[in-house]
Parts: C-alpha cells; structure tokens; sequence
C-alpha cells in the first residue's frame, strides 16, 4: 500500500512540472508562444492565443494567469504583447480569443461557444 501512495505521490510531481517541449512548456514571452502555436503548429490566430492564455507559462507567470480574469484584461494583455503583421485582422482575432478563453476557463463574461481550440 506504501508502494502505491508514493508511486501516486512521484507521478503526481512529475506531471505539475512544465517541461520544454512538452505540452506546458514555458515561454519567456506572449509573442514566443504565439510564434510557436500560429507560426510552427498552424493554429487559427485565435486558437494560438487562447492556446498561449491557457496552456503555458509565460514569462515568470503560472500557466492560466497572463491573459487575466476578464475579456478587457486578456484584451489588453495581449494586444500589448502580441503583433502579428500578417493578420489584418488581429483586433477581432484577439477579441474572439478572449472571449472563448474566458469560456474555456469558466471564467465568468465569456461570450461564444468556447472549445474550438481546447
């Protein structure tokens, strides 16, 4: 029974650590994850940002933290962190991200359906 809980403990552990890499990577910026995500993996402008909001630390923030706890917020972040030249339409892109991810999150405000990238 020992056996098991510390095997339970050790799995546990391994699995909160973000690795490079992985699927929780970390990303020194907003702009690197976006990079990433839209640039390498081919994620839709809104998938890669609310993907980055979500999935990732970013900087020297938790995963689930940077793009904050309301649409102005995540808004406001990201638009502050993120230029994307080739997209025309970055703002509605951003807005659209931001209000999925509010709903992804159950944070409350979300508007959309949600779960398109997630």
């Amino acid at each position: 029974m020992l056996r098991i809980a510390f095997v339970c403990v050790l799995l546990a552990a391994c699995g909160s650590d973000p690795k490079p890499g992985g699927e929780n990577e970390p990303f020194a910026t907003f702009q690197a994850c976006y990079d990433d995500h839209h640039g390498m993996e081919m994620f839709s402008t809104p998938c890669a940002i609310e993907i980055c909001c979500i999935d990732h630390p970013i900087g020297s923030a938790k995963m689930n933290v940077v793009c904050g706890e309301t649409a102005a917020a995540c808004g406001s972040y990201v638009g502050s962190n993120l230029t994307d030249s080739a997209d025309t339409m970055l703002s509605a892109d951003i807005t659209k991200a931001c209000n999925d991810y509010l709903v992804d999150t159950g944070r409350p405000g979300g508007t959309g359906s949600g779960g398109t990238c997630h």
